[in-house]
Formats: structure tokens, sequence, C-alpha cells
């Protein structure tokens, strides 16, 4: 018993706020530089695509947009075994490189006014890089900092993790929002929308200083000291039938509804406002961006009561209410858009925030829980990036296109609310509470039972 408990100790004695920050700085960064795109989607539309019907050209830029959800759950993969094979620190070290160097370098890519056809195809294949690097990304930095917490306090600490990519959002609309006005309208769209994405560059620099020294985690360590961590991860997570039970019930019971509710909330919200609602784009970036800045510390709010009240209750009552509700929100958005009342639509985006908050704060604590330790890296990745990637990140495009194919501009909301009412049915039948999972109890039960024996 004093060796498990020393091995608590040192997991504690490193300061926790330090982990807290490294891991958050860097994340925050890598989910800025994704969605740097999504907040110029309007304006990429012009740049990458021929001049022509601006409904196709924003299409076809969302679809671009897509591109890097949908790869995402190969880079979970791909960067999930390295972190269970090699370590935690060493994977999301790799996935920050690629995502700043890819970012800037779609700061500097031609348009489709200089090369043709080639702008947005070399436009793809950047986003493609960034999918991967992002879907190694969250993953490491939710293990990282969960394998560094302590029982019943592992929601809270986690939740600063899942406010990062709201931040993200946040920070890539605020320096949008300065560049555009310092420069003018004119000189932004001409040249100045490249500077965000040269931003990334000093941001990924700053953030590799930062993160260099980190050390792995102390429960990773000691699962190498005893020989117990994984030696094939892609098999010891997708061969069994019990871990692809696990993985299925995580995705269709908690990360599926989650994506849609926060891309809903967020991204759609946005693009509701500038393009069925007409909200000038500076007015509807300052609308966006005060709703996160209002709604990100709720986050750790919900994160902290899910130590207290259990994850999955929260995470399932904000499906629900999402669901019910998002109708007659989006109906008031466009009440209050002619003419524009800021303070209301601040106050209708920040509803849809806090649904965020609630079915994403608890829900990283969830994930870390519900895997074991030598397959948590890439068990856990996966179906986060199943739900963020594929049915998250297709819901601009999907619910933008049901909109142009019918006329009705509430008809993109059916299915956001459709994959939120799955997600409620199957997670209060299906998924297990798992916020009295105590993680160092896989690692130190031998060593407990031999020196009882």
């Amino acid at each position: 018993m004093a060796h498990a408990q020393l091995n608590r100790e040192q997991a504690y004695s490193f300061k926790l706020s330090q982990v807290i920050w490294a891991s958050s700085a860097g994340t925050m960064i890598e989910w800025y530089d994704f969605y740097i795109f999504g907040a110029l989607a309007t304006l990429m539309a012009v740049k990458f695509f021929p001049p022509g019907n601006q409904v196709i050209a924003f299409l076809q830029t969302l679809a671009v947009f897509a591109t890097g959800f949908a790869v995402r759950p190969f880079g979970a993969l791909v960067f999930g075994r390295i972190g269970d094979l090699i370590g935690r620190k060493y994977a999301f070290m790799v996935t920050i490189t690629i995502m700043g160097l890819s970012t800037f370098l779609i700061g500097v890519l031609p348009t489709y006014d200089h090369i043709g056809v080639w702008a947005p195809t070399v436009l793809v294949a950047l986003r493609l890089l960034q999918g991967l690097a992002l879907g190694g990304e969250y993953g490491g930095a939710a293990v990282y900092v969960a394998e560094h917490s302590p029982d019943g306090q592992r929601g809270y600490y986690t939740s600063y993790i899942q406010t990062t990519a709201t931040v993200g959002f946040f920070v890539s609309l605020l320096i949008v929002l300065g560049t555009r006005l310092a420069m003018g309208e004119e000189t932004f769209r001409e040249w100045g929308w490249r500077i965000p994405f040269l931003v990334s560059l000093i941001l990924v620099v700053l953030s590799l200083y930062i993160r260099w020294s980190l050390r792995e985690t102390p429960l990773y360590r000691k699962l190498k000291e005893a020989g117990k961590a994984s030696r094939q991860p892609l098999k010891d997570s997708l061969v069994t039938g019990r871990n692809w039970r696990l993985i299925l019930l995580a995705l269709l019971g908690g990360t599926a509804g989650q994506a849609a509710v926060w891309y809903t909330g967020q991204f759609y919200a946005f693009y509701f406002l500038q393009t069925i609602c007409k909200v000038p784009a500076v007015t509807a970036t300052v609308v966006v961006a005060i709703a996160l800045a209002l709604g990100t510390p709720f986050f750790l709010l919900f994160g902290a009561w899910s130590d207290r009240i259990g994850r999955k209750k929260i995470m399932m009552a904000g499906n629900l209410i999402a669901a019910v509700t998002y109708i007659p929100l989006y109906m008031a958005m466009k009440t209050y858009s002619d003419p524009v009342n800021i303070p209301m639509l601040v106050l209708l985006v920040l509803i849809q925030v806090i649904y965020v908050t609630m079915v994403y704060g608890p829900i990283a604590a969830y994930l870390v829980e519900l895997f074991p330790a030598k397959i948590r890296y890439t068990s856990l990745s996966l179906p986060y990036h199943l739900g963020n990637g594929w049915f998250g990140g297709f819901t601009p495009l999907v619910a933008s296109s049901l909109v142009a194919a019918t006329g009705n501009i509430y008809m993109g909301l059916t299915y956001p609310i459709a994959v939120a009412l799955m997600t409620f049915v199957v997670g209060c039948l299906y998924l297990k509470e798992t916020a009295h999972v105590r993680i160092w109890d896989e690692i130190e039960e031998p060593a407990t039972a031999k020196a009882q024996a």
C-alpha cells in the first residue's frame, strides 16, 4: 500500500497547474489552427474557388473544411498508437508541429486567380494534414492531464482541456476581427486574411517551447516499468469485442451528440447569422465571440459538477435540452437579426454555448475512465474523433445543404436534433457512469495484492 501511495504522490507532485497550462496552451493553439479556416469560410470561398454561384462556392468551402474532420479518426489511430506505444508527450509534440506547418502553408498558398484548380487541390491536402494532426492531439492532451489528476477531481481538471476548443475558436475570431478592423475591409479581403494563418508559426514555436519541459505521465511510466504497456495498441484496441463495444457506445451514446451540439452551437450559429440572417460579418463575429467568452467558464462548472453527480447525467441533459430548443432558438435569432439586436443575439448564442459546455465539459474525464491505461490513448481518440470528425464536423455542411436543397431556413437543424436525440437514447440506455473509476487501480492492484499476501 505504501508503494501504491508513493505512485500517487509522485503523480501529483509535479505541479498540476503547469501540466494543465502546458497541455491546454498547446491544444488551444491546435484548435486555433484548425478553426481559423472555419472563421474565414465565407471569404475562403471567394479566394479558392472559381467565381460564379456564391452558394455553391460556400458549400464547396464547407466541404473542404469538412475534409479535415473526415480524416481525424485516422489521425486518432496513427498518433493514438504512438501515444500508447512510445508515450503521450512524444505524440502531441509531433502533432502540433504538423498542424502549425500546415496552417502556415495555407497562409502563403496562392489563390484560384493565380494557380487555378491547384489552389483548392493543395488546400484540401493541407486540410487533410491538419485533420490528421488534430486526430492525435486531443487524445494526448486529455490523457496527459487526466493521468496527472487525482481521483474525485478528474472532471474538473480535464475540463480545462475542454475549454481549449472553444477558446481556440474564440481566439481565431478575435485575431480575424482585429486584423479586419486594423487593415480595413478592402485590404483584409485582398491579402490581410493571410495574417491569422501566418501567426500560427509563432504560436506553434511557443507551444513547443512550453511542452518541451514536460515529463511523461507517472501512470504511463509505471505502466512501462511493470511491463504492462501494450506492444500492439491497434490490435488490442480494435480486435477484442469488448473494447469495440465500448468504442461504439462511447461514439453513439456520447461523442456523436456532443459533437453535433458543439458544432451547431458555435459554427452553425455563426454561419446562420451571416448567410441566413444577413448579419454583417464583423457584427456576427462580435456576437459569437462575446457568447464564447461568457460561456467558457461553464466548462469548468460542469466538469466539477460531474465529479459530484456523475458525468452521464449532465451530458445526457445537454443533448436533450439542445434537441428540444434548437428550432425556437433559431427562430428567435432570425427575428432579432432584422433589425440587429446584438444583446439578444449574444444571449441566444450563449444559451447554445452553455449546451456545448454541458455535453463537452465532462466528456474527457468520461472517456479516460472508460478505457484501460495500456490502450487509453488509441481507444479514447477513436470514438472522440469519429464523433467530432464525422457527426460533428459535417454539421455545418449538412445543415447548410439541407437549407439550400429545401429552401426552408430551419431544415438544417433537423440533423443536429436527430443526432442529439440518438445520443440521448443510446446514452441513457447503455452508457455506464464512470465518475467513481480510480484509474491507478489497474496499475497498483497486483502490487497491493502481493504485499497483502
